[in-house]
This record gives structure tokens, sequence and C-alpha cells, in this order.
């Protein structure tokens, strides 16, 4: 949507609608028929991995940033974990850096390298508040692993940010249960959480009749919220 839109006053979130709208030019959200992780049948996918060339990247971190330092949310270094975190949180950090907060970033490897300088580590050493960089935040697994990873370097695992929470029912077990991944992170794992749009923005999105989505779209995204959406 535009800045001249009409409906503009009414947006919550101006943000997270301009973020629902980049994403689905850039198809990086579509609407459809999925299967998530959790063996759902999504009427929606957000894929990351489509912010494919730099001018989308750049775009990209440009959210990120300005969401996380709205956030108020503190934090001394920044991790991406592998695969997808690796070119968020780099790209994050190069957008930090430009508006002045220059801060150290590392990542992990999913196998040990055993030539070189060693290790699962690259760069900057772990220390201090450790903000977690990623796309989506499914069964929570993801996040588990870099609060592995941070603590037994010594730093502190503090907070993550995410480009969208689903704001839907975790699985454990094969079950569904009453919380979301970002619920269980914040209430279990006592780390912050900062998305730039959630569900409920995707749904104003489609509300207002945005770009790229049909009213078709709405009512099974609507349906979807209502089987597995949380508070």
């Amino acid at each position: 949507m535009s800045v001249q839109d009409p409906n503009r006053a009414q947006i919550q979130d101006p943000l997270a609608q301009d973020f629902v709208e980049f994403a689905v030019q850039c198809g990086v959200l579509r609407f459809g028929d999925f299967k998530t992780k959790a063996g759902r049948m999504s009427p929606y996918f957000f894929n990351a991995g489509l912010f494919d060339d730099g001018a989308k990247l750049g775009r990209l971190a440009e959210f990120y940033a300005q969401r996380l330092l709205a956030s108020g949310i503190e934090f001394d270094m920044v991790f991406g974990p592998a695969y997808k975190g690796i070119p968020l949180g780099a790209a994050l950090s190069v957008e930090l850096a430009r508006r002045g907060r220059n801060v150290p970033f590392a990542y992990n490897r999913k196998e040990a390298k055993d030539h070189g300088e060693g290790g699962t580590l690259v760069g900057a050493p772990l220390k201090g508040r450790v903000l977690v960089v990623d796309d989506v935040m499914s069964a929570g697994t993801a996040v588990r692993e870099s609060i592995a990873i941070i603590s037994a370097a010594g730093a502190t695992p503090h907070a993550v940010c995410i480009a969208l929470d689903r704001q839907e029912k975790a699985t454990e077990g094969g079950q569904d249960v009453p919380y979301s991944a970002v619920q269980y992170v914040q209430r279990e794992l006592g780390m912050q959480v900062c998305a730039i749009a959630k569900l409920q923005d995707l749904m104003q999105y489609l509300e207002q009749g945005g770009h790229g989505a049909s009213p078709e779209d709405h009512q099974r995204v609507l349906a979807y919220r209502a089987r597995y959406g949380v508070e």
C-alpha cells in the first residue's frame, strides 16, 4: 500500500503492512496450499530464501533494523543460525552499522570444519547479550539449538528477531499445544522476541484487499487462524 492510501490511518502497524506487501511482491509470501513442518495444510507460505538479490535483501535488512531498534531490545552482538539465519544476520549487521550501530556478528556451521581454524563458529567471538536473527519460528527447535551454542560459548542468549510470527499453536510430540513457539521462547526460555510482522498484520492486509490476495485467500487464512491460532 502506498503512503497516500486513505486507509492508512486505520492501519495499526504501518511498518508491518509495508513488510507484508513487500513480501507478497517479492513472491516470498504466497497464498495457496502448503504443507508445514507440523503437517498442517496452510493457506499461506513464507519463504525467506526468495529474498534472492541484493536489492531485496537490503530492503529486508531495513525492515529488520527498523523493527529491532524501535523495540528497545538491548544486545551486544548478532548471531545468525545456519542456514537461513546467516545471510539475515549479516544483512542486519550491515544495516545496523549504516545506521550508526556497529555490532559484532557471528554464525555457525552445521558441520565442524576439520582444517584451518576448525570448529563450528565463524565470525566474532560470542560474548555478552546475543541477538538471534531468523526468518520464522515454527517449533522453536532452531532457537533452542542457538541457545545451546551461545551458552556453551559463555555468552547470554538474550533475544530473537524474526520476520514473521505465524501466531499459531506449536506442536510437542506430534500434538498441538495451546501456545505458539514465540510464546514458548518468551515464557519458558525467558528471551525477548520481536517480529517485523505477525499473522494479525497479514489478516489486516487481506481484509483491506491487499495486492496479490483474493477474498478467498482471506477466508481461508481466517479459517486456518480459527483452527490453529493463538492469542
